[in-house]
C-alpha cells in the first residue's frame, strides 16, 4: 500500500515535470520566434558623445545625454574584467547563458519571501535586459530575458557579449560604461586605475546610485570590500593586493572644473558648427573635433584676462558681499549641511570659491567653505574688503555674520576676501600666416555668461582702428613723414554735412606740426581726422574692405578715423594679421579636423596661407611701413608698457573710446596677433582715467609673454620698392618710401603716392600726376 502511494506521487510528480515542460515547450517555442532581432547588437552603435580637443589633444569638451567611451574589448585592463565576475557573474565563461544554480537559489528565496526580491542575473542577461527589455520584476520578463541570454549566447561569443556590457552598463553619474566611469569617479583612463577602483566600479551595476561612492561614500566601500573579497576568493588577486586595496583611501576626481583647459568658449563654439551641420546626430555619433587652440596657449590667455579684469576691479571699490544667509535658525546639529546646501547653489569661478561668514571683525574675518572647511582671513587678506567691516555701513554692504564672499588664496598659501568683477573681457590670438586661432577667451567666466564676446561683441575701436586709415593714407600718396598740423579743428556741418563737431586730442593739447609717424605713436586725433580729410571718406571706406571690414558697420564720416565704427575683437584679430604677414588676407579658423568614431577624418579645414593661396590685400610696402609706425607705437608711444617683453619685434595700437568705454590693445610679432578688450556689457564707462594702454594693453602682455618666450625675434626683411632713407624717421631711425612715386618734400613734408600704384598697373606719367592732385588735397585740408 506504502510503496503504491510513493509509486503514485513519483508518477504525479512526472507528469507535473512532464506538463511543465509541455509548457515550457510550447512557450518557448511560441515565444522564441517573437524574440527581437540582435542587429542592434551585433552592429553595435551606442550613442557616444560630441568630444572637442585642442590641436595638441586635450580635451576641452563634451556634449551629449550620455558620457560614453567606447572600448574593445581587449583594452579593458584583466583586472577590470576579473572584478565585474566576481561581482556579476564568476561563472560566465561556463554557463550558456543562464546560471541554473544560481537561478535556483534566486527562486527558492523568492518563494520563501513571497516576491521577486533577486533573479540571479548573468551578464548575459543583463545584456538583454538593458537592449531589449524593460527593469520591472516580473516573472514573463524573466522568462524572456533567459531566452533572449540563450539567443545571444548562440550568436555571439563571450567576449562579445562582455564587450557590450562593458560598455553599455549604467554607472551613475550620467556615465555608461566602465571607461567612462572611470574618468568620470576617477579623471583617469581605464588602464590606469588601481585594484581598489577596479573593485569600486565593478559594485556599481547592481545598484549605481546606492553604491556611488560621490553620493554614498559608507555603502560605496562596503560594496567594494565584498567585491575585493570575491577577487581574494577566486583567486584573482593576492592577499597582499587585498589588503592594500583595502586600505587604500577613496580619492575622487575633484570636481571643481569639468575639463583642465578653461576652453568652454571655443567648445561652444564647435558645438554650434557641429548641431548646424549634422543635427542631432552630432550629440551621438562619437565624432571627434580637433581644434586649433593650443592648450597651453589657452591656459596662458585665461589666465592673462581674469588677471587683468581681476587688476581692474582691485583699482575699483569692494561692492559688498554677493548676498546673504540668516544663520540664526541654524544649530550645531544642521549648520554644516544647511551651509552647504546654500553654498552648492553657488558655483566657484576659477579660483574664486564662495563661502560664508561665520565672524567678522575689524581686523579678522571666519568664513566657512563648501565642505566643511573653516579659515580665518586677516592682514592684507582684507586689504581690498577692508572697508566693508565699517559698522556704519547699511547691513547689505557690510560684511557680516550670514554674509557671502568670495575667496582666494593667493601664491603664498594665505586666503584673501575677493569678488567677481563685474566689468568683462575678451582675449583672442592667431597665426598671423594661417588665421589659426591659437587662444580664445569670451569673457571672465563662462558658466556665468555665455555672450562669447571675442565674436558677438560688436564695439567701438577707438584709436586701435587708426592704422587702417592710415594705411590708406599710404595709398593715397602719404609717407610716414608726411607733416601734418596737430591744431584745432572745427568741422562745418554745411561744408561737410551733419553737426557741428570740433574733435580734440584725449589729453587735450596742440602739439602744431608732426610727421604721420609721430601722430600714430602719440594717437593724436586731429591729425587722424585731417588725414582722412585728405584721403577721402569714401575711398577709405572702400579700403577698409581689403581687411575685412564691412561699409555698413563704418559709415563714412570723420568720425571713422576715431575708430567710430564697430567692430568684434575677432575682426580686428583677422585685420591686423594683414599688417603682420606682409599684406595677405587670412580668415581665422578653429577647427582643424573632423574625426567619427573610428578615427576616419570626415572633414578638414584647408586654410589660406600668406604668401602661398591668400589674396594679396594691401601691397607688402604699405604693410612693411605701418609695422614700421606701429613698433614706435611700442617703443615711443601709447603701448612702451610692452616694452617689458625685452623684444624689438612686436609692433601694435592702443584703443580708447569717448568715455572710456571700451579700452583696446592690438598687438603682433610677424607669428602672432594677439587683440584684447575690456569694457562692460552695459556699454557704461570703465572711470578712473583706464585707457587701452594701462588696461587691455597688460592682458597682452600677460599672454605674449608665454607665448613669445621661446619664439627667436623676426627681423622683417625691406620689401622690394622702397627705399629707406636713413636719420629720417623718428628719433633719428630711417624712414622708408614708395621706389615708384614717392618723394620726400623738405619744403612741406608732403610725399606723392599714387592710389593707382598699390594696384600695380597703369602708367608712371598717370600716376605721377594723380599724385600732383593728391598733394592739393593735403595742402588744403591737411594744413
Amino acid at each position: 500500500m506504502f510503496a503504491r502511494l510513493i509509486l503514485g506521487f513519483i508518477a504525479f510528480l512526472l507528469t507535473l515535470v512532464i506538463l511543465a515542460a509541455g509548457a515550457a515547450g510550447v512557450a518557448i517555442a511560441v515565444t522564441y520566434p517573437k524574440l527581437p532581432s540582435l542587429d542592434v547588437l551585433t552592429d553595435y552603435r551606442p550613442k557616444i558623445p560630441l568630444r572637442v580637443y585642442t590641436s595638441d589633444g586635450v580635451q576641452i569638451g563634451e556634449f551629449g545625454e550620455e558620457k560614453r567611451a567606447f572600448t574593445r574589448i581587449q583594452d579593458v585592463p584583466q583586472l577590470m574584467k576579473q572584478a565585474i565576475l566576481a561581482a556579476e557573474d564568476e561563472r560566465f565563461y561556463q554557463h550558456g547563458g543562464v546560471d541554473y544554480m544560481g537561478v535556483l537559489r534566486a527562486a527558492s528565496g523568492n518563494l520563501v519571501s513571497g516576491r521577486t526580491q533577486s533573479g540571479a542575473s548573468t551578464i548575459t542577461m543583463q545584456v538583454a535586459k538593458n537592449f531589449f527589455l524593460s527593469s520591472e520584476k516580473t516573472f514573463t520578463r524573466k522568462f524572456n530575458e533567459a531566452l533572449l541570454a540563450f539567443k545571444i549566447e548562440h550568436n555571439l561569443s563571450k567576449d562579445q557579449i562582455l564587450e557590450l556590457y562593458v560598455n553599455q552598463i549604467y554607472l551613475g553619474q550620467r556615465a555608461y560604461g566602465f571607461a567612462a566611469a572611470a574618468l568620470t569617479y576617477y579623471g583617469k583612463p581605464l588602464k590606469e586605475l588601481s585594484v581598489g577602483e577596479f573593485a569600486m566600479l565593478a559594485g556599481l551595476p547592481k545598484a549605481p546610485s546606492s553604491y556611488n561612492p560621490v553620493v554614498n561614500p559608507d555603502r560605496a566601500r562596503l560594496r567594494q570590500r565584498y567585491v575585493l573579497r570575491r577577487m581574494k576568493e577566486l583567486n584573482f588577486i593576492t592577499e597582499d593586493q587585498y589588503q592594500q586595496a583595502v586600505e587604500e583611501p577613496i580619492r575622487l576626481a575633484t570636481r571643481k572644473e569639468d575639463f583642465s583647459v578653461p576652453a568652454q568658449y571655443v567648445a561652444e563654439m564647435v558645438r554650434q558648427i557641429m548641431v548646424s551641420r549634422y543635427q542631432e546626430a552630432a550629440y551621438t555619433q562619437g565624432f571627434r573635433v580637433y581644434t586649433t587652440i593650443r592648450s597651453d596657449h589657452q591656459q596662458w590667455a585665461f589666465d592673462a584676462l581674469r588677471d587683468g579684469l581681476m587688476d581692474y576691479d582691485r583699482r575699483h571699490s569692494y561692492r559688498g558681499p554677493e548676498s546673504f544667509i540668516d544663520l540664526k535658525p541654524l544649530t550645531a546639529d544642521n549648520r554644516d549641511e544647511a551651509l552647504d546646501e546654500a553654498l552648492a547653489a553657488i558655483r566657484d569661478s576659477g579660483d574664486l570659491q564662495p563661502g560664508v561668514v561665520l565672524e567678522a571683525s575689524s581686523n579678522q574675518v571666519k568664513v566657512y567653505l563648501r565642505g566643511g572647511e573653516e579659515v580665518v582671513v586677516k592682514g592684507n587678506g582684507l586689504s581690498f574688503a577692508r572697508s566693508a567691516l565699517s559698522k556704519k555701513l547699511t547691513p547689505a554692504q557690510q560684511i557680516r555674520s550670514g554674509s557671502v564672499v568670495r575667496l582666494e588664496k593667493s601664491d603664498k598659501g594665505e586666503w584673501r576676501i575677493v569678488q567677481m568683477p563685474r566689468v568683462e573681457g575678451a582675449f583672442v590670438a592667431t597665426d598671423s600666416r594661417t588665421g589659426a586661432i591659437l587662444a580664445l577667451v569670451g569673457g571672465f567666466d563662462f558658466n556665468r555668461n555665455h555672450y562669447n564676446r571675442v565674436t558677438q561683441a560688436w564695439r567701438q575701436p577707438g584709436s586701435s582702428f587708426k592704422p587702417f586709415v592710415y594705411s590708406a593714407a599710404l595709398e593715397k600718396g602719404m609717407t610716414a613723414s608726411t607733416l601734418i598740423n596737430d591744431a584745432p579743428l572745427v568741422i562745418d556741418p554745411q561744408t561737410l554735412g551733419g553737426q557741428r563737431w570740433s574733435p580734440k586730442n584725449y589729453d587735450g593739447k596742440f602739439a602744431g606740426m608732426m610727421t604721420m609717424r609721430q601722430a600714430l605713436t602719440r594717437s593724436k586725433n586731429l591729425v587722424s581726422v585731417r588725414i582722412l580729410m585728405a584721403v577721402g571718406t569714401d575711398y577709405a571706406q572702400d579700403y577698409l574692405q581689403r581687411f575685412g571690414f564691412m561699409p555698413k558697420q563704418h559709415p563714412a564720416y570723420l568720425t571713422m578715423a576715431l575708430g567710430a565704427g564697430m567692430v568684434t575683437p575677432l575682426q580686428m584679430a583677422e585685420a591686423y594679421s594683414v599688417f603682420a604677414n606682409g599684406g595677405y588676407r587670412v580668415k581665422s579658423y578653429f577647427i582643424e579636423r573632423i574625426e567619427d568614431e573610428r578615427g576616419y577624418v570626415v572633414a578638414r579645414t584647408a586654410p589660406l596661407v600668406a604668401g602661398q593661396n591668400a589674396p594679396q590685400a594691401i601691397d607688402p610696402r604699405n604693410a612693411f611701413i605701418m609695422t614700421s609706425m606701429m613698433r614706435d607705437v611700442v617703443r615711443y608711444g601709447t603701448a612702451t608698457r610692452a616694452m617689458s617683453l625685452g623684444r624689438g619685434d612686436l609692433a601694435g595700437k592702443t584703443g580708447t573710446t569717448n568715455d572710456a568705454r571700451d579700452a583696446w590693445f592690438a598687438g603682433y610679432n610677424p607669428d602672432i596677433v594677439g587683440v584684447a578688450w575690456m569694457g562692460f556689457d552695459d556699454n557704461k564707462p570703465l572711470g578712473g582715467g583706464e585707457t587701452g594702454g594701462g588696461a587691455a594693453l597688460p592682458i597682452w602682455i600677460g599672454y605674449m609673454q608665454h607665448a613669445l618666450k621661446h619664439l627667436p625675434e623676426v627681423d622683417q626683411p625691406i620689401p622690394a620698392g622702397l627705399v629707406e632713407q636713413a636719420g629720417a624717421g623718428s628719433r633719428g631711425g630711417s624712414e622708408y618710401y614708395y621706389q615708384e612715386y614717392q618723394r620726400p618734400n623738405p619744403a612741406l613734408g608732403l610725399n606723392n603716392r599714387s592710389s593707382d600704384a598699390a594696384d600695380n598697373r597703369g602708367d608712371q606719367t598717370e600716376g605721377q600726376d594723380t599724385a600732383r592732385d593728391a598733394v592739393e588735397n593735403v595742402k588744403e585740408l591737411l594744413f
